[in-house]
C-alpha cells in the first residue's frame, strides 16, 4: 500500500507519466516464488490512477526463478532481455540465430502477444545502464572493472561483444571502420524494429567506459559524457538523428499490431514476406547468417496512414555477400535508403532523398557486417 500511495502521489501531484520498476520480478513474490497474480499487481490493476500510467518492468531480480521476460500482466511494459542478447548475438555471427532475429525484429509476438499485449510492450533494447555501452560492445572482448575495487569480479561475465581483434581503443583505421560499421547496426537494428526502443544516453555521441560494465561506483571520467566535438562522434551522432528522423515519419516501423504474414489489405502482399539472400523462403533450421524481409507499408490498422513497402536485408557474416531483390508485386520500383557498409550519416537517406536516385537493381552487394534497407515509394 505504501508503493501504491507513493505512485499515486508522484503522478497526482508531481505529474509523472510512468514508471520503469527496477528488478521487478521482486513486487511479485508472495513469501519467496514469483507469482504474476501477487497483491501488488491486483493493486495495481485496480487503481484507477496508477493502472493508467506507463509501467516499465525490468522483468527480472537476483532470485531463483526471477528472471520473467514476457510473464507480466496486461497494461506492463518489459524490458526485453531477449531482444537484447539475440540482437548481439546476431551480429556477432553466432550460429543459428536467425530464427529468433527475426521474432525480435517483429516485436517479440512470441512473448506478448498470448496475453493480448501489443509490440509496445517490448522495451527493444541492445544497451543499458548496466553492462557495456554500445561503444564498448564493439571494443571489448571482457569487461575492466579493476577501478571498481573488487579485483573485476563484479559486473556481469556474458556480455556478448566483440573487439575486433584488439581490446580497447586502437588507432587500427580497419579495425575502426569495423566497430563503426557494427555500432551503425545496432542503432539500425534498434530503431526499425517494431515495438518501443530505448536508447542508452551517450551511445549516439560513442561514450565509452574503458570496458567498465559496472560503472555506478564511478564519478569521474569512467562514467561522465565527453561532450567534445570530435568528428567520429558527430559523424555517428548524424547517423542516429537521421534514423529517429527517418523512425518518425514511418508508421511502418511503429506498428501498434503484431505482423500476420497475410495480406490485410488485399493488395496482392503480405504485411511481411520473409526471404534468404537468394530471394527465396528462408530455411529457418540453418545456421544462416543472413536474412530479408519485405513489409507492405498500407498494412496498418485502422487510422494509422499508409507507408511505402520496405525491403529489409542483413548480413551477420565476416564477408560480403550478394542478395538477390525479388520483384515488387505491383511493379514498384526499389530505393536504396540506408546501408550501413556506407560510411557517415549520409549511409541513411530520407525516402524523398532515395527516390532521386536511380532504382537499384535485381542484386545488391551488401558488405560483411551489414544491413540494408530499401524503399518502394507509393507516390511520385
Amino acid at each position: 500500500q505504501l508503493i501504491i500511495d507513493s505512485l499515486r502521489y508522484w503522478i497526482t501531484e508531481m505529474h509523472v507519466d510512468g514508471f520503469r520498476f527496477d528488478l521487478a520480478s521482486t513486487l511479485a513474490r508472495e513469501l519467496y516464488a514469483v507469482d504474476r497474480l501477487s497483491a501488488f499487481f491486483d493493486l495495481v490493476q485496480q487503481d484507477p490512477i496508477v493502472s493508467q500510467v506507463k509501467l516499465i518492468a525490468e522483468p527480472w531480480d537476483v532470485g531463483e526463478g526471477g528472471y520473467q521476460v514476457g510473464n507480466f500482466p496486461p497494461r506492463w511494459s518489459e524490458w526485453n532481455g531477449q531482444y537484447r542478447d539475440t540482437i548481439r548475438d546476431f551480429w556477432r555471427g553466432e550460429p543459428a540465430t536467425h530464427a529468433e532475429f527475426a521474432s525480435r525484429l517483429c516485436g517479440s509476438s512470441d512473448l506478448y502477444q498470448d496475453d493480448s499485449r501489443r509490440p509496445t510492450a517490448s522495451i527493444n533494447f541492445v544497451t543499458a545502464h548496466d553492462g557495456f555501452t554500445l561503444n564498448d560492445l564493439v571494443s571489448y572482448l571482457r569487461k575492466h572493472n579493476e577501478e571498481n575495487g573488487e579485483d573485476n569480479r563484479d559486473g556481469a561475465e556474458e556480455n556478448w561483444s566483440q573487439n575486433f581483434g584488439v581490446e580497447g581503443p586502437t588507432e587500427d583505421p580497419h579495425i575502426g571502420a569495423k566497430r563503426s560499421r557494427q555500432l551503425r547496426n545496432f542503432m539500425a537494428t534498434l530503431l526499425l524494429s517494431i515495438g518501443t526502443p530505448m536508447v542508452l544516453g551517450g551511445d549516439e555521441i560513442g561514450r565509452s567506459q574503458g570496458g567498465n560494465n559496472n560503472a555506478y561506483c564511478q564519478d569521474n571520467e569512467i562514467s561522465w559524457y565527453d561532450w567534445n566535438d570530435a568528428p567520429r562522434s558527430r559523424e555517428l551522432l548524424g547517423f542516429f538523428s537521421r534514423l529517429v528522423a527517418f523512425r518518425k515519419a514511418h508508421p511502418a516501423f511503429r506498428r501498434p499490431e503484431f505482423f500476420t504474414g497475410q495480406d490485410r489489405d488485399s493488395n496482392k502482399l503480405p504485411d511481411i514476406t520473409w526471404y534468404d539472400e537468394r530471394g527465396l523462403t528462408p530455411d529457418w533450421s540453418s545456421l544462416n547468417h543472413t536474412l530479408a524481409a519485405m513489409i507492405d507499408g498500407s498494412a496498418q490498422e485502422t487510422g494509422e496512414q499508409n507507408d511505402d513497402d520496405f525491403y529489409l536485408m542483413f548480413n551477420a557474416s565476416a564477408h560480403g555477400i550478394l542478395f538477390s531483390i525479388p520483384k515488387h508485386p505491383r511493379g514498384l520500383s526499389w530505393h536504396g535508403v540506408l546501408d550501413t557498409g556506407a560510411q557517415g550519416a549520409k549511409s541513411i537517406l530520407s525516402v524523398d532523398e532515395a527516390r532521386r536516385n536511380p532504382p537499384e537493381g535485381r542484386t545488391y552487394a551488401l558488405a560483411p557486417r551489414s544491413m540494408v534497407l530499401l524503399a518502394a515509394p507509393r507516390s511520385s
